[in-house]
């Protein structure tokens, strides 16, 4: 058995964090699914700007949509739709074996949006509609204005990937922001059955102390805040309040480890894949972490559902002068402002795409 398939008989789901054309269409990622129990997929804008910018498998596309009158924010999302329905199709028989659990896509909002919550709301159902797949999360930033957008998504029946999330108090305002939608469906009389998933940022906690606390103090933050965000996670669902909403048909709110790409270059390139192992979670694993844990990762100890020894681990930080609360936040807006800034990437590299798919069809015209 490889070690991808015991993260999955220990109930984590491994969601890739990437898409492109090339890797729909050469078969890789049908591959994953097949060698290295991969169950889902995940996109944003940085990921898209890297498959645009460095690849031309999205060349023939933008040049016939162009044709068609399409430029900048709204052809993009045409192309991140097209490819990522074909990555949905291919999820589907999962989606469908795991009652919807499982198996699922998701595609970002415009960062630009992240502290509108009308134009979230309005976004998020737009793109539902037009991806038309059961199994498309639409991500919505957890800012405080994303929260509002989350729960009217919710009440409206549109799946969200609450992303941009960094720690405790983050996800438990997205839990709360979940469960406000599902109250308000169960009151109305629609079904609660909508599902969501909270995604939880790890490895930039230890990118911002990096070099600024003790060396035994190195890339121990991220996992901390982790495991305390585990703890919470359990407590949600033992909770009363959560309890009546799932005796009514209420789906659990699914937890996600993002952003497990180790980012020091001292740590093992699979640490977080390895301390993240825990039942009922999902871990988002960049296409290069895959390849190294199923080529060199081992499962060992999974996470403790009581959090361990994580208060412990973060009062060692507020002694060193680490502010975890405050840390969350600049997080946060840091990751809200690269993403926004992907996106300007994003759609000036799509323009200049245009720009030269134009100059080159007006040269063929001349002669």
């Amino acid at each position: 058995m490889n070690v991808t398939q015991q993260l999955h008989d220990i109930g984590q789901s491994l969601w890739l964090d990437n898409i492109s054309r090339g890797l729909l269409t050469s078969g890789e990622l049908d591959r994953y699914i097949r060698e290295f129990s991969v169950t889902g997929l995940t996109s944003n804008p940085t990921i898209f700007d890297h498959a645009i910018k460095n690849t031309t498998f999205y060349d023939e596309p933008i040049r016939l949509k162009l044709a068609e009158g399409q430029s900048n924010e709204a052809l993009f999302f045409e192309l991140a739709l097209e490819d990522l329905r074909n990555a949905a199709d291919l999820f589907l028989p999962i989606h469908s074996a795991t009652g919807g659990m499982d198996g699922w896509v998701s595609l970002e909002v415009s960062p630009q949006l992240a502290y509108d919550a009308r134009r979230t709301i309005q976004a998020a159902r737009e793109l539902y509609s037009r991806a038309n797949r059961p199994n498309l999360f639409v991500k919505i930033p957890g800012t405080h204005q994303g929260f509002q957008a989350i729960e009217e998504a919710i009440f409206e029946g549109i799946p969200v990937n609450v992303t941009l999330l960094f720690s405790r108090e983050h996800y438990l305002w997205a839990a709360r922001a979940y469960m406000r939608g599902i109250e308000r469906r169960i009151k109305a009389g629609l079904n609660p059955a909508v599902h969501s998933v909270a995604s939880v940022f790890i490895s930039r906690w230890d990118k911002a102390v990096l070099g600024k606390v003790p060396e035994g103090l190195r890339d121990r933050l991220g996992i901390a805040v982790a495991k305390q965000t585990y703890k919470a996670h359990h407590n949600v669902l033992n909770s009363q309040s959560w309890r009546q909403l799932a005796s009514k048909g209420g789906l659990v709110q699914r937890l996600v480890w993002a952003s497990t790409g180790t980012k020091d270059p001292q740590a093992s390139d699979v640490l977080y894949i390895k301390a993240l192992a825990a039942p009922n979670t999902i871990n988002t694993i960049p296409e290069g972490t895959l390849l190294a844990f199923a080529e060199h990762g081992k499962v060992s100890e999974l996470l403790p559902a009581d959090g361990g020894n994580c208060d412990a681990e973060l009062k060692q930080f507020a002694q060193v002068g680490v502010d975890v609360d405050a840390l969350a936040e600049r997080l946060q807006r840091e990751g809200a402002e690269l993403f926004d800034k992907s996106w300007n990437d994003l759609i000036s590299c799509i323009d200049a795409k245009c720009d030269a798919l134009r100059g080159k069809a007006k040269a063929s015209s001349s002669h």
